[in-house]
């Protein structure tokens, strides 16, 4: 919402209702790529951004902007490690941080796709992998939630570039 706000110079509930038709279907898909052409619409036709920026961030956003997988595959490592009492550095929580966004960008906008990577970046700190077990009743609700959070920050940057070239409608 500051992006939209500060750089994007756009209101923060005209945003969140212009989009609202792109986050419900997110929700209820939990893919990015599924929702593509409903995010396109609300952000070219309820945001008035143009249809030049649009097609082009929206695209390149559905397919390596997942700011919502990167923070769960973050903050699911860290409780599966504190969930095994495993005590991580500084650089072990660096490490987690960089995979987690490494692997956010190459994961595909498909239900639940980013469980591969969480057990990479598990495997590579040598917490067990076991601990998703945990998760993974809770993993259907989070990963809709995930992915409507990767559709708005899709259209979060479709505004801000629109803004920048000019190219969002009348406020």
């Amino acid at each position: 919402p500051l992006l939209v706000k500060l750089l994007g110079r756009y209101p923060i509930g005209r945003f969140f209702r212009g989009m609202s038709p792109a986050m419900l279907t997110a929700f209820s898909t939990s893919s990015s790529a599924a929702t593509l052409p409903v995010t396109m619409d609300c952000v070219q036709e309820r945001l008035g951004v143009s249809k030049r920026v649009t097609s082009f961030t929206c695209s390149v956003g559905a397919t390596i902007n997942m700011d919502g997988t990167a923070l769960y595959l973050a903050m699911a490592a860290v409780f599966i490690a504190q969930l095994y009492g495993i005590e991580l550095s500084f650089a072990q929580q660096s490490t987690i941080v960089l995979t987690a966004v490494l692997a956010a960008i190459g994961s595909p906008g498909l239900p639940s796709a980013s469980i591969v990577f969480l057990v990479v970046i598990l495997e590579d700190l040598n917490i067990p992998p076991a601990g998703i077990a945990v998760i993974l009743g809770v993993d259907a609700l989070l990963d809709r939630l995930r992915t409507v959070v990767n559709v708005a920050g899709d259209a979060v940057a479709a505004v801000v570039i629109g803004r920048a070239e000019g190219e969002v409608g009348a406020d």
